[in-house]
């Protein structure tokens, strides 16, 4: 099983790449965590942020793997907490699906894409930087998995 994260943005500064990289690398090798960078739609004047979604959409699904379950973080998603990611995390791998968290871009996602989702997610109540939503997915991915082994990393 692999963990996808589908996150519209490119161009990350250095340090939210180091930071999503330290923790994509202590994953293990039968939980990966693949990145694919969503190109974002051009805001130009007159075009309304739905449109903008839309236009993201398609790239996004076009993205999907096949058969994937998709987990859209979105501000009105389930919010939650490390355990019960943890209690997830064995659940998916005997499922054997990939799982794709899809993260939006400036305007969020499109209502159609959230549709599709298994789940909706939050994140946090906070407003976060797209890419800083990268990094905190990664760790709290590494996180879970270490709660179901036992790992030290996390700590009660």
């Amino acid at each position: 099983m692999k963990l996808h994260i589908l996150a519209v943005g490119h161009k990350m500064p250095e340090w939210i790449s180091a930071g999503f990289d330290e923790y994509v690398k202590r994953m293990p090798p039968e939980l990966r965590i693949e990145l694919r960078e969503i190109k974002p739609e051009l805001r130009t004047s007159g075009r309304t942020a739905q449109s903008v979604m839309a236009a993201e959409r398609q790239r996004i699904e076009a993205a999907i793997p096949k058969g994937a379950r998709v987990v859209a973080l979105d501000e009105r998603g389930r919010d939650w907490t490390t355990m019960q990611l943890a209690q997830a995390l064995p659940d998916w791998q005997r499922d054997g699906r990939d799982i794709a968290f899809v993260i939006g871009g400036a305007d969020g996602l499109d209502a159609g894409l959230k549709a599709r989702a298994e789940w909706l997610l939050r994140v946090s109540s906070l407003t976060l930087p797209h890419g800083m939503v990268r990094v905190l997915l990664a760790e709290q991915l590494y996180r879970a998995w270490s709660i179901t082994q036992n790992h030290p990393y996390h700590r009660v």
